[in-house]
């Protein structure tokens, strides 16, 4: 008699490994801790006491030794005499923040790059055809088009004529350079809430995305307090929050700076922030005010604002606190660069953050 069996299911908890399963709690706890291992560890300690993790078969002791065997952990004897991250440990966590992040991702959100849309020409092909009317000047290839007129008029009565000009013909990819703003000022950790923790695993997956995924786009990391400035890939999961201010106004002179130095046709900014701009830098040293909108700062962040949208660079502002003068300077701001404003809790933040990364790169000429 043919038909189906059926029987209660139980799940089988025991697929991983115990390593891939305190891997995994370690892995969110350096986020947690900034990449400070000894801190992480302490904790795991803690936690296998609360929550009986580990057996006396496989200690955190032995997941220790493995971590160090397979490479994640540097040996104990450097800085702080302790096992320090090693560059493989660091792309594991960024992976782990990828993960973590797609996870929320519907099937077919990713993208890729099949689309009728595509971003602005910035590779030449080799091929070469006659100028048209709206050609730029910049893709005139005047070797060529010079060498047409000497066939076409010879030397003695040299002319350029526009049947003469042929242009670089340029293959239209997607490529994208982006600037990621993470605010770093003492608010992201304000009132017991944690906001850097998901802003760090925003910028580490997108790092570890574009990199594997996009290698030919290119992605800047700018922290903001009290003063900007970059920080690598390699760095994300060592942020910490300090005791600053919030300048807006250095965190976009410096995403404008780096982006001009890229030669993409794509550009564009990311700002995660929760705070209202609240310092900037003068002659005299920092003007900073903690307690509403100032106008003299505000003023300089929208006159920022505009700039980038006449050099084509939107900015998409990913506000994670509920504080209404706040989103009145988001609208405003947004307004002045005609870009794009997501207020989000925490929790949807790498979503918007993904959505709107493949969004762009997809739907700019």
């Amino acid at each position: 008699m043919q038909g189906f069996h059926f029987t209660e299911y139980i799940p089988d908890l025991d697929k991983k490994s115990p390593f891939d399963k305190l891997l995994e709690i370690f892995t969110e706890l350096l986020t947690y801790t900034s990449g400070d291992v000894d801190e992480a560890i302490e904790w795991l300690r803690e936690l296998d006491k609360a929550h009986d993790l580990t057996d006396e078969n496989y200690s955190v002791d032995d997941f220790i030794e493995d971590l160090i065997e397979k490479g994640y952990l540097r040996e104990p004897g450097g800085k702080g005499g302790g096992p320090g991250l090693s560059a493989k440990g660091e792309q594991m966590i960024r992976r782990r923040a990828l993960d973590q992040i797609f996870g929320k991702l519907r099937k077919g959100e990713r993208g890729s790059h099949r689309t009728g849309r595509s971003g602005g020409g910035d590779e030449t092909s080799g091929d070469r055809r006659p100028f048209v009317f709206g050609d730029g000047p910049d893709r005139i290839d005047f070797t060529e088009s010079i060498r047409n007129a000497h066939v076409r008029g010879g030397t003695d009565a040299f002319s350029l004529h526009e049947g003469d000009l042929v242009v670089r013909e340029t293959e239209h990819k997607t490529s994208v350079s982006t600037v990621l703003m993470i605010d770093i000022s003492h608010s992201m950790i304000l009132y017991g809430e944690d906001r850097i923790t998901p802003a760090k695993k925003v910028a580490m997956a997108l790092a570890e995305f574009i990199t594997t995924r996009y290698p030919k786009d290119t992605l800047d990391i700018v922290v903001f307090g009290n003063d900007a400035w970059q920080v690598s890939i390699k760095d994300l999961p060592y942020l910490k929050v300090g005791p600053f201010h919030t300048n807006t106004v250095a965190g976009l002179r410096l995403a404008m700076d780096l982006l001009r130095r890229r030669k993409t046709s794509n550009k564009q900014i990311f700002m995660i922030t929760d705070g209202k701009p609240s310092c900037l830098k003068t002659d005299d040293g920092y003007y900073k005010n903690s307690f509403g909108l100032d106008p003299l700062i505000v003023n300089k962040c929208l006159n920022l604002a505009t700039e980038c949208r006449k050099i084509k660079i939107p900015i998409t502002t990913f506000m994670i606190a509920e504080d209404p003068y706040l989103q009145k300077f988001v609208e405003d701001f947004t307004e002045a660069n005609k870009g794009r404003a997501v207020y989000t809790g925490l929790g949807g933040l790498g979503e918007w953050i993904f959505s709107d990364y493949e969004r762009n790169r997809k739907g700019r000429r």
